[in-house]
């Protein structure tokens, strides 16, 4: 019986890229690799699509991607033969919206702060400047930051402890999750990459008909999410959060039992998983 083929899912802030620099340098031996072998692999990422395009050009990378921490699934036009249910034209991709639409989440945002009486300001309340300003982002960088299609990213400007508690359990009331992030909190509804991992791992079994292994790479707490969705997965280093090896490495729900920890961060610790990985 032939190995199964790897089929790859990596984060790409903290762990294909610098998040700081969106430098990849490091990573070019497995990049290099998995293009002479013809191994997909699949970005996963808080940005949006815009945001990543420009790196996706830098880097060659003609494979699906999944945008603002699982909220669309983006293909390449005419990345499949087979029929992608539920897809429809965006640009230059065939996309799979798995999250509330940007307008409504921005709508409940609003009616959920005046309802708990909190202050909030959104992506969707600054000018591009007060954007670039909040984030550090360089102001080209923060226009496409705000080209967004299912995340809001915000702050509370006036609120405690137990207001912000009461506005977290009353978005979850109504389906929407509400999710403190390094910078900004991150409002959003049915936006999930464990179930894009899922979807993009089925039509992959079903455009190829051979048995796949399921590859993951993250370099953050946020990535167990997805990475609890694949066969094998590692967690390269984060001096900010990543867990200890011994952390609770059976009590994954999902697919993967345990987690590796990688040896080194960034991109060549992204190059020596890929490569240990695929031989």
């Amino acid at each position: 019986m032939l190995a199964p083929r790897h089929l790859i899912f990596t984060a790409l802030e903290g762990a294909l890229v610098d998040p700081h620099t969106d430098s990849f340098a490091g990573a070019e031996e497995a990049l290099s690799e998995l293009d002479r072998r013809k191994i997909a692999f699949i970005l996963l990422t808080s940005r949006t699509r815009e945001e990543i395009e420009p790196i996706r050009r830098k880097m060659g990378h003609n494979h699906p991607f999944v945008t603002e921490n699982g909220g669309g699934i983006f293909f390449p036009d005419g990345y499949f033969s087979l029929r992608i249910p539920g897809s429809v034209r965006v640009a230059r991709y065939l996309s799979v919206a798995q999250g509330q639409p940007y307008a409504e989440v921005c709508e409940a945002l609003d009616d959920i702060a005046e309802e708990c009486a909190v202050g909030v300001a959104g992506f969707h309340h600054m000018s591009l400047r007060e954007i670039a300003d909040n984030t550090g982002l360089h102001p080209r960088s923060a226009e496409l930051a705000r080209a967004r299609e299912f995340d809001e990213p915000f702050y509370f400007t006036s609120a405690d402890d137990k207001a912000i508690a009461r506005f977290v359990e009353t978005a979850r009331a109504r389906g929407f999750d509400t999710r403190r992030g390094p910078t900004f909190w991150h409002f959003s509804a049915k936006c999930d990459a464990a179930r894009a991992v899922r979807s993009l791992a089925q039509l992959f079994r079903e455009a190829t008909h051979i048995k796949l292994r399921l590859v993951g790479i993250g370099a953050g707490e946020v990535d167990l999410l997805w990475l609890r969705a694949v066969d094998h997965a590692v967690l390269l280093p984060d001096s900010r959060e990543a867990p200890k090896p011994s952390e609770h490495p059976q009590e994954n729900p999902g697919r993967t039992r345990s987690i590796v920890m990688g040896d080194a961060p960034g991109a060549a610790g992204w190059s020596k998983a890929i490569l240990n990985i695929i031989g």
